[in-house]
């Protein structure tokens, strides 16, 4: 899979980054990946996905090598541009059909752009995206009113995170089955420290995105999301895993009920069940994007 670089001089003063394939004429494939992450950690699914897609690879702010923009811009504005970037990038592709895919953090951000940009895909494919209930939302703004937001669960275990490593091999033998990444394929982990580490001052690898940009991410959340979530029109499948955290699956049940255009499956593994099995998910999102093949 042969990917080239793109940067866009964004509205918000940092200059957002990613990659693509070589313009072939097939149906174009946006990507947003999930926090921490970056698109090019997804290689091991986004090979077959290639085999029928021109692909494009975004990397929200102070992820892969977008720059880290100062203050983190939101859920709503990183999603606004996303599209900002590939409204200007697309044009190479030609008139093609467009479709969408993401996972988690970037599965939101992408039916928040479903909601905003009906007319942009045709259909897409969520991938575990951390669709955060009523009642979640609810407590996530009360704390953050009152200054506690940046305390929850998973700010703190981001907070928490090593980001340093001699080397990549070193990275990846203490990575192996731990946390986030227990069950990933070999191959999945080794895109993740390709390119989502980059090479230290002191010879050492570490973190692309900083633990505190996750940490911000974390610790907010999509403004208007439920109301967004039901003006979704675009044909889309929710795809969760079995072993993910207990409100995906809840929320995707409530939003399968909520919208007649959201279709719901749920498939082995957790949360990064793409990265434990990312065959079987390429193939998922194929039959479901491409229905006529």
């Amino acid at each position: 899979m042969h990917l080239l670089p793109w940067s866009h001089p964004s509205s918000a003063g940092f200059t957002l980054t990613g990659w693509h394939t070589p313009p072939s004429g097939k149906p174009l494939l946006h990507f947003l990946h999930g926090n921490g992450f970056c698109g090019r950690a997804y290689e091991p699914m986004l090979k077959p996905l290639a085999e029928h897609f021109d692909l494009w690879l975004c990397d929200v702010q102070g992820h892969g090598d977008t720059e880290h923009g100062g203050r983190f811009h939101g859920w709503n504005r990183s999603a606004e541009l996303a599209v900002e970037a590939f409204e200007a990038g697309r044009e190479r592709f030609g008139d093609v059909a467009c479709f969408a895919l993401g996972h988690s953090f970037g599965g939101v951000l992408t039916s928040l752009i479903l909601a905003r940009h009906p007319q942009l895909f045709q259909r897409a494919a969520l991938l575990d995206p951390v669709l955060f209930s009523k009642a979640m939302v609810g407590v996530m703004a009360l704390s953050e009113l009152v200054g506690l937001h940046r305390r929850n669960v998973m700010a703190q275990k981001s907070a928490a995170r090593r980001r340093h490593w001699p080397d990549r091999a070193n990275a990846f033998s203490l990575l192996q089955g731990r946390g986030i990444f227990r069950g990933w394929a070999d191959s999945a982990l080794h895109a993740y420290v390709d390119h989502a580490l980059k090479d230290a001052e002191d010879g050492g690898v570490e973190l692309k995105c900083r633990p505190s940009r996750e940490v911000d991410i974390f610790s907010s959340f999509p403004r208007r999301l439920w109301p967004s979530l039901a003006r979704m029109n675009t044909p889309t499948l929710l795809l969760y895993g079995a072993k993910t955290y207990p409100f995906v699956g809840q929320s995707a049940r409530r939003l399968r009920d909520l919208n007649g255009a959201v279709s719901i499956a749920e498939v082995a593994g957790g949360h990064c069940f793409m990265q434990e099995h990312p065959e079987d998910t390429a193939a998922r999102v194929i039959a479901f994007l491409q229905p006529e093949r």
